[in-house]
């Protein structure tokens, strides 16, 4: 399950050591995380990361499953964890250190700097292999943080990006060696601490209103 620590003015939310998948649980657990960061007083930034071979693989598709009956709720849980990310008042720093598939990936999208590792691992967006579409606020979402040459191949091709690659293409912001990864997303996010606060808050929601709109809607999530 996700830990928060902090380091000096930054804090770090471990999303764990397995698949770290979106399971109620754990989105829960996530959300309790950045209820504490955004408390938090003065001075401070976010970095997510996590242990081993995954980021995140996205939707747990296992619960999903088990509990169709709760697909809209599920799905509505999600697109608020995405929202909430994109519009925190804090500069936030997503360390890929592993595999970052699907709705894992559109979560490091939802970060503002995004570190990745170099020479192993996956940036991926499977759905079109996978048979499952992006929702309106997921597609709003990619779109409006990538551009629209990489957004239409990684939605339509599903590719798979290595750190390199994923740099060239603009879905990350810097390519490191494994054993930088969080230590060069704590790095970046300690130089922004001083922008936390209810500006940086109001920029971002004005900048992605119609993609937080999409995000937010709940008459019908899927589409």
């Amino acid at each position: 399950m996700p830990t928060l620590d902090r380091q000096d003015n930054v804090f770090v939310l471990d999303l764990g050591d397995g698949e770290n998948r979106f399971h109620p649980d754990w989105l829960a657990a996530v959300n309790c995380a950045l209820d504490e960061v955004e408390k938090a007083e003065g001075a401070r930034a976010l970095v997510t990361a996590a242990t081993g071979k995954f980021y995140s693989n996205g939707l747990d598709l296992d619960w999903l499953l088990a509990h169709a009956d709760q697909h809209q709720d599920y799905v509505t849980s999600v697109h608020g964890l995405l929202a909430r990310m994109l519009s925190l008042p804090l500069v936030t720093v997503a360390a890929l250190q592993g595999h970052t598939f699907a709705a894992g990936a559109m979560f490091s999208l939802a970060h503002d700097v995004r570190v990745m590792r170099a020479d192993r691992g996956f940036w991926c967006l499977p759905e079109a292999d996978i048979n499952i579409p992006f929702t309106p606020g997921m597609s709003a979402l990619i779109q409006g943080r990538l551009s629209p040459r990489t957004a239409h191949e990684a939605m339509v091709t599903a590719r798979r990006y290595g750190g390199h690659d994923a740099l060239a293409a603009g879905i990350v912001d810097h390519s490191v060696p494994e054993d930088s990864v969080r230590s060069t997303a704590v790095e970046l996010a300690a130089a922004q601490v001083g922008k936390a606060g209810d500006t940086l808050g109001t920029i971002k929601s004005r900048m992605y209103a119609p993609v937080l709109a999409a995000l937010r809607a709940k008459d019908n999530p899927l589409g």
